[in-house]
């Protein structure tokens, strides 16, 4: 009779403190949010339980839909973006030139800090120096600071797209290192270069790095908050508003603490579910190209 694998006691001391962390101070408060989602609790005194009544007015409220269409564009513009930049990168970076190490830390530096600290100072930057290049070079769209303006989201966009291209370039940059060589000298004799060579054999062999730049970007853009709030705080009026920073002001600062608990459950939600679709079909798509 075999015996059973003795555990060694150095596994449980190190993840029954962080498991237990885990649930205090991440499972604990959803589970809390998700219970008050069905109250009319305002984040302070007394409370009565309504049931749906905050999942259905939500469907109704104009301020919910339009913070959902803004987001939608903003996540689909920003993974697109980012992930085609970035593997255009990591093909570059991943040829054979010279400071490659160099340009490597370079490019990833942005990742290296805060969000919200790159989203001030490209904050102060459109506010100042961009509006006074412009009209030093003449050059109207760059005269006034774009944050103020109905296109405030695209200054917002660029600036994610910049640091977020950093984590997205490594993943590719990982991708790309586990090609074999030898498949680009076969596929050169047989006279296939450039793009036909990237999408008949580079491409479907990092179509699993794709799948996950891809779920990971949607993912993070459908939440993006910490850029919007330091950029431009949801305006001008509510033309920059995400969900993510509805729910924040709304929830906090607006007395609507149950009914943006459901707002962020029902987030929640749509997250899981397009993440789960996107790695269905991408996954399908691995299988095709396999």
């Amino acid at each position: 009779m075999k015996q059973k694998k003795r555990i060694n006691p150095a596994f449980y001391i190190m993840t029954v403190p962080m498991a237990v962390l885990f649930f205090c101070f991440h499972t604990f408060p959803f589970l809390q949010g998700v219970f008050y989602s069905f109250t009319d609790w305002k984040g302070y005194g007394n409370w009565n339980f309504v049931g749906l009544r905050n999942y259905l007015h939500i469907f109704q409220d104009k301020n919910v839909g339009y913070s959902y269409l803004f987001t939608f564009k903003f996540a689909i513009c920003a993974t697109i973006l980012v992930n085609v930049l970035s593997l255009l990168l990591a093909c570059a970076l991943n040829a054979k030139i010279g400071c490659k190490n160099f340009l490597k830390a370079v490019f990833f530096l942005p990742y290296m800090l805060g969000t919200l600290i790159i989203s001030y100072v490209f904050k102060y930057i459109f506010a100042n120096l961009i509006p006074v290049l412009g009209k030093a070079l003449g050059i109207a769209a760059l005269s006034n600071n774009v944050l103020g303006t109905g296109n405030a989201w695209i200054g917002v966009l660029v600036v994610t797209i910049w640091q977020s291209m950093a984590f997205n370039t490594l993943i590719y940059l990982s991708g790309l290192q586990t090609v074999d060589r030898d498949l680009y000298e076969a596929a050169a004799l047989d006279g296939a270069t450039g793009f036909r060579r990237f999408f008949q054999i580079t491409f479907p062999l990092i179509a699993p790095f794709f799948t996950i730049n891809m779920v990971l970007s949607g993912k993070n853009y459908l939440m993006a908050f910490d850029q919007f709030i330091a950029m431009t705080n949801g305006g001008p009026g509510t033309a920059t508003t995400t969900i993510s920073v509805l729910i924040y002001k709304k929830g906090f600062s607006g007395g609507q603490f149950a009914y943006q608990s459901a707002n962020a459950v029902l987030l929640f939600l749509v997250v899981v579910l397009i993440s789960v679709f996107q790695l269905r079909v991408l996954e399908r798509r691995e299988e095709k190209v396999g």
